[in-house]
């Protein structure tokens, strides 16, 4: 078994999340418990807040909380057959404390920051994002750059499948993007739930403090692969700096990095964090016998412990 674990980013979170693995599993309440200590709040205690847990400077550590702590306690349960890491965004943080280049501590202390720049740069720089559901990516892209010729702020954002691409920038010029894409034949387009055009040059003010806030880090050397959703590449702990820096306004390549685990011998994927969402892209990205996991609360953890360990023998 060639383990690929995949980590949920920000828009995952939910009101509630993580509530019976802190109560069930100790090693998890643990992690959870420093993590509270580390950012100076009740860490469970607002993961029951409906209103702050949308907030961008709440909703990151905790997100990078919970999918550290379970990734931990599933290597604890026998999870050790990992050979490669990646998340969505956000999620790259947790995947780097599971590899060993972060240390917990550290990456929660990082994001503690890095979603209160994001934050404060969304609040003052509004944006708007739309997944556009069409395997014509080249054609998407051809015609938000046309639009950026005509002096637009819209960027292409996310490649999370091979058939959905997010855009982002200023709500009007998404807004003229949209119009656009559907006269050039796209027949489908979701508005996202963000305030900020995150992964778009609205974001460059937080990436600048971003590089401030790196700069005295040092890094750990990584026991397997984690793809940078950013580089197409794996992290390494010379990288790190560069490529977290960038990540904030730079295009995520999901869907190539999932490709790129697949072709490395990745036969099982398993899903961390608050919802099933990587699953999802995994479905139409990794062949119908990669095997595929999520583990969002503790029935899920104790499905997936039990799954592997009947495997082992």
């Amino acid at each position: 078994m060639k383990v690929g674990l995949l980590f949920n980013g920000q828009g995952s979170q939910q009101a509630g999340m993580g509530t019976d693995l802190y109560e069930n599993l100790p090693g998890y309440k643990a992690y959870i418990d420093k993590a509270s200590a580390i950012l100076g709040y009740d860490l469970n205690e607002l993961d029951q807040d409906e209103e702050k847990i949308r907030q961008t400077q709440y909703a990151q550590p905790a997100i990078v909380a919970m999918d550290a702590a379970l990734a931990a306690s599933l290597k604890d349960a026998g999870l050790t057959d990992v050979v490669a890491g990646l998340g969505l965004s956000l999620g790259e943080y947790p995947a780097l404390v599971a590899n060993g280049i972060l240390t917990f501590e550290q990456a929660i202390a990082l994001v503690k920051d890095r979603g209160q720049y994001m934050q404060e740069v969304g609040d003052q720089n509004p944006g708007k994002m739309v997944a556009v559901l069409d395997d014509n990516q080249d054609m998407i892209v051809e015609v938000v750059e046309g639009l950026q010729k005509q002096g637009l702020q819209v960027y292409p954002a996310n490649f999370n499948t091979f058939s959905q691409l997010v855009i982002g920038g200023v709500k009007a010029d998404v807004d003229q993007a949209v119009e656009a894409l559907t006269e050039a034949g796209v027949k489908k387009q979701v508005e996202l739930p963000v305030v900020g055009a995150f992964h778009t040059p609205l974001l460059n003010e937080a990436s600048e403090k971003m590089a401030t806030r790196l700069a005295g880090e040092e890094f750990g050397a990584g026991v397997y692969p984690v793809y940078s959703n950013t580089t197409k590449q794996a992290f390494t702990a010379e990288t790190v700096k560069d490529t977290l820096t960038k990540q904030i306004v730079s295009p995520t390549y999901f869907a190539q990095c999932l490709q790129e685990m697949v072709d490395a011998g990745v036969d099982t994927l398993v899903e961390i964090g608050p919802a099933a969402t990587l699953v999802k892209f995994a479905k139409k990205i990794a062949p119908k016998d990669v095997t595929k996991y999520t583990v969002t609360d503790f029935a899920s953890y104790q499905k997936v412990v039990d799954a592997i360990n009947a495997e082992k023998g």
